[in-house]
């Protein structure tokens, strides 16, 4: 079996390390990873100039693209073969409700989902404000899961995301299925810097959960379990087509 493995923190980041060497027992492992951090770059892809890639180790590349350019690119003939499962990660940050939008990491995940290829986005649910203490025990999750699916897997295209609590591995109290959440809109903007005309701004702070109700990726998290959400790419809303149909009379 062949692995893709990437992220969106960059190819040297702690959680993409963790994530690669413990799915190695399971398969060979290819990464393909941005040279940098591109947190929130969602789906986006390089249209425009070129990227570079360089072999860093052995089947080890650092793409100077996106997170949905990297495997984008390793879809679509940079490797000698496309990978039977693709698995992003591990994020140094919950992707949980809303985030999901914003996303590097879910984006990688899901392009792979658009080539019909199954694919998970793993995911330490602790604030950017505060990185993980427990990477080695959402890898041990993610190897888990993998594991299962090789063992039982499902129908393709899956994509799941997963998002793991950041708490020692016999802490875990187990894994459920959930739907996402929903949060607050974000904190207000900051204006740091004003002269003349210009302006410097920081996006704030992603807000609260506002729906956290028992059966989502919030709830599951904040009460110790690891919260696995099937995603989908069609974002039609089929209940207003109808509606949409007759507006358009």
């Amino acid at each position: 079996m062949k692995i893709l493995v990437t992220n969106d923190d960059g190819c040297d980041a702690p959680g993409i390390l963790a994530l690669a060497e413990a799915l190695e027992p399971l398969g060979e492992i290819w990464v393909v990873a941005p040279e940098k951090n591109c947190s929130g770059a969602s789906s986006s892809l390089t249209l425009e100039g070129k990227m570079r890639a360089a072999e860093i180790r052995p089947r080890v590349f650092r793409i100077s693209g996106t997170p949905t350019d990297c495997v984008h690119l390793a879809l679509c003939g940079m490797l000698d073969s496309p990978p039977d499962f693709v698995a992003s990660g591990i994020n140094n940050a919950s992707n949980m409700g809303d985030d999901t939008i914003y996303s590097g990491t879910v984006a990688a995940a899901m392009e792979a989902a658009l080539f019909g290829i199954p694919a998970f986005a793993f995911s330490m649910a602790t604030s950017s404000a505060h990185p993980p203490k427990h990477f080695p025990a959402g890898a041990d999750v993610a190897r888990q899961m993998v594991a299962l699916w090789q063992k039982k897997p499902l129908a393709s295209p899956a994509l799941l995301n997963v998002n793991i609590p950041d708490i020692p591995a016999d802490a875990v109290k187990g894994i459920r299925a959930t739907r996402l959440g929903r949060r607050h809109a974000a904190e207000p903007a900051t204006r740091v810097w004003c002269e003349g005309n210009l302006s410097d701004y920081e996006i704030g702070p992603a807000g609260a959960a506002r729906d956290a109700g028992e059966n989502t990726d919030f709830y599951a998290v904040e009460h110790g379990y690891v919260s696995v959400t099937p995603l989908r790419v069609d974002l039609t809303c089929n209940l207003r087509v109808g509606e949409t149909r007759e507006w358009l009379r």
